[in-house]
């Protein structure tokens, strides 16, 4: 049975801070033991290189390395684990994308589609790269109800159209997308144009098959899924980055060099330049297992029911607005509102001196936040550790913060 309040008792943190209620998740999710067990684990016991010794210590630490590769690839349902490439965060492998795939491909009179409800990773990386290149950039609406207008999707959808870049589940509105459907649309619409999904609010939250839904990238971070920060990772169809340039040079990447050339390795090796963060990967891992093992069917159900309770819960705080879907079934974990005549930092401010936490501001999402006439917004996030009971202060401190302003 999954109970939130056992959960918690996983994490040092709130042992350490007992009376502290977490709910900013959205930006990054706190460790639990197993994970901070594992980073421990690597450099107290085989804290070296990988790849690069033949003797046991470096065979240790590069079999647990590749070894989350492999467990990556079978959490989100990729077909091999060498379309799993390591890289810094979602952005980076946004920005990986970017240089090795758009700045080779992507032509002056060539049309990216994006939408309005991306974080600036997926919306500014594009942006610039139309801005260099000299293709155009459209960017998708929403309807009144905050989920993506299909229609206006579907109709900026070209033969020159070589991109669409869109997030499964919005940081902010928490709207979630419906992303195999679209992705079929759009298919049939350009069989040729490319799809990324930004997916660094879905992956730790709900089931997600990225062969089964039909993208062509897909990116996401551990620090959101329990897992460290410093690492990121991009999933993408082996038959495109096999045809990708390096997107960085150097060691571990390179299979020979001469004077006149160079040789590289194949996919993932070729995008994964110098040292990288290998306890973090490995950390990864640990955070795979312990997501697996409350299964992400079980960790989506719980997420919604305590959605489905915030929104009743924050609806009763007065001039307080919600912003994002109503419905549960097809909203994230986040809440996001504003308050009249309360600036979100003030709201947040107060919070904080009631041990809650929370996020303020625009979440990396101003162009969003100009569609909708905000300057910012208080964002509450959740994950597998949140209860009814943080909710509950969360709305108790809010009736305080409206006292205040009065």
């Amino acid at each position: 049975m999954f109970i939130p309040q056992r959960i918690k008792a996983d994490f040092p943190i709130f042992k350490n801070q007992p009376q502290l209620i977490y709910l900013d998740s959205a930006a990054s999710s706190f460790k639990p033991q197993p994970v901070l067990d594992k980073l421990n684990e690597y450099y107290t016991n085989y804290s070296v290189n990988i790849f690069r010794g033949i003797y046991k210590l470096s065979e240790k630490a590069t079999a647990e390395y590749e070894g989350t590769r492999v467990k990556v690839a079978q959490f989100i349902g990729a077909r091999r684990s060498e379309e799993v490439i390591f890289t810094r965060n979602t952005t980076e492998s946004i920005n990986l994308v970017m240089y090795a795939w758009g700045m080779p491909t992507v032509k002056k009179g060539d049309e990216i589609i994006t939408t309005i409800m991306e974080h600036h990773a997926n919306f500014v990386t594009w942006q610039q790269l139309c801005k260099i290149t000299g293709a155009r950039l459209k960017i998708v609406k929403l309807r009144t109800d905050y989920t993506l207008d299909i229609d206006d999707l579907l109709s900026k959808i070209t033969p020159r159209t070589k991109l669409v870049a869109f997030t499964h589940v919005s940081n902010v509105l928490g709207t979630i997308n419906p992303v195999k459907a679209l992705i079929k649309q759009i298919k049939t619409k350009n069989p040729q144009c490319l799809i990324l999904i930004d997916g660094a609010q879905a992956i730790p939250h709900l089931p997600v098959n990225v062969d089964e839904l039909g993208a062509d990238f897909y990116a996401f971070s551990s620090h959101k899924m329990l897992g460290p920060t410093g690492v990121g990772v991009l999933w993408g169809r082996y038959e495109l980055l096999d045809k990708m340039s390096p997107f960085q040079y150097g060691g571990e990447m390179i299979r020979a060099v001469y004077k006149d050339r160079s040789e590289f390795q194949p996919s993932p090796h070729k995008f994964e330049a110098g040292t990288p963060d290998i306890a973090g990967v490995i950390g990864l891992g640990a955070a795979i297992d312990y997501l697996t093992h409350l299964g992400m069917d079980a960790v989506r159900a719980h997420e919604q029911e305590i959605v489905a309770y915030g929104l009743e819960q924050l609806a009763k705080v007065k001039s307080l607005q919600l912003i994002g879907p109503t419905d549960p079934k097809i909203r994230g974990g986040v809440l996001t509102f504003t308050i009249d005549k309360i600036h979100a930092h003030d709201i947040a401010q107060i919070l904080d001196s009631n041990n809650i936490c929370i996020r303020s501001g625009h979440h990396c999402a101003m162009p969003l936040h100009i569609e909708l006439g905000l300057v910012s917004t208080a964002r509450a996030s959740v994950h597998v550790f949140t209860t009814k009971r943080d909710i509950d202060a969360l709305v108790s401190a809010l009736h305080k913060v409206v006292k205040t302003f009065a």
